[in-house]
């Protein structure tokens, strides 16, 4: 039986954290309510946004059975399951499908720098393993290894292979990929530095894998909607351009630093980052909160500014 594939907005979630840097579910709750509030379509648990790599594997699966609870209407819950080698990646992958997840996000494993034909391996063994729909996150940045369209043709005939997550610089990538049309998402990362969120959807693909999504996710529905008529692209166009300040804070830190500082200064759950990664300072903060202020957001959202913690 075929996948459902996301399109649309797909947002890779912060990993809400109490005071005491426990995991905060009802932070979870409340934030599956606002994205199904403001028009996600779909949304990422424990990517890198999630500060995945800091979580206990106690940690993940734990996530994984409380979330997928909270699941909203309509809204398809996917989990970053990559592991540090084959069998980790499976085992994850297993349990979210086992949980009642509709898909696992994976990346190539981090540090050990892998040649392509045996990441393309590490993917179908993955998809092999389980009737999960299952995402692979191109993101050479991240892990080194970079996928080039002739590997991610491969992949995409797998019937387990659904998302496509591009991050990085080639437009060239995307287009190859569009003009193949294989049977899955073609999807890409938000960063304005890539600049690859204009030419993907102008050629044909399904939506954004995001992170700024998390404080504009009404907007983002607008700019990853696939344009199947004239007025999308005006639309897109708007959007996209009026939020350009938003994003290129959202990637003025290391993700998820710049997005989960400002979250919790405006009210939405996020909580302390784990260490050793530490909160934007005051006058990077401000920053956020002027853009926030500027957009309108607090009206629209119903925020609660914090400028202490810009101070």
């Amino acid at each position: 039986m075929p996948h459902p594939k996301p399109t649309g907005s797909f947002v890779a979630l912060v990993t809400p954290m109490n005071e005491d840097g426990s995991i905060d579910y009802e932070g979870f709750r409340d934030l599956l309510a606002f994205h199904a509030q403001n028009g996600t379509s779909a949304v990422l648990i424990m990517g890198s946004t999630g500060e995945v790599s800091m979580l206990s594997p106690e940690e993940k699966r734990s996530i994984i059975s409380r979330t997928i609870k909270m699941r909203p209407p309509g809204m398809l819950m996917y989990y970053g399951c990559s592991g540090n080698n084959t069998q980790a990646a499976i085992d994850m992958v297993r349990y979210a499908e086992a949980e009642g997840a509709d898909g696992a996000i994976i990346a190539a494993p981090s540090y050990i720098c892998a040649p392509n034909a045996d990441i393309v391996d590490f993917v179908e063994e993955i998809c092999d393993a389980s009737d999960l729909a299952i995402g692979f996150y191109n993101n050479p940045p991240r892990v080194k290894t970079d996928l080039h369209w002739d590997d991610m043709l491969k992949l995409a005939k797998h019937p387990n292979m659904v998302v496509l997550k591009e991050s990085t610089t080639r437009v060239g990538q995307v287009a190859q990929m569009c003009a193949a049309k294989p049977d899955l998402s073609i999807m890409c990362c938000c960063s304005p530095n890539l600049g690859l969120v204009v030419p993907t959807m102008s050629l044909g693909g399904h939506g954004t894998a995001n992170m700024t999504g998390n404080i504009i996710p009404a907007e983002f529905a607008v700019i990853s909607k696939p344009w199947t008529e004239p007025q999308d692209a005006e639309n897109f166009k708007t959007a996209y351009l009026g939020n350009l300040d938003m994003l290129h804070f959202a990637y003025s830190a290391i993700n998820p630093v710049a997005i989960k500082s400002l979250m919790r200064a405006v009210g939405l759950p996020s909580g302390p980052l784990r260490k050793p990664l530490k909160p934007l300072d005051a006058p990077a903060l401000k920053r956020g909160l002027d853009i926030v202020s500027k957009l309108g957001l607090e009206q629209k959202y119903g925020l609660r500014l914090r400028p202490d913690l810009a101070a």
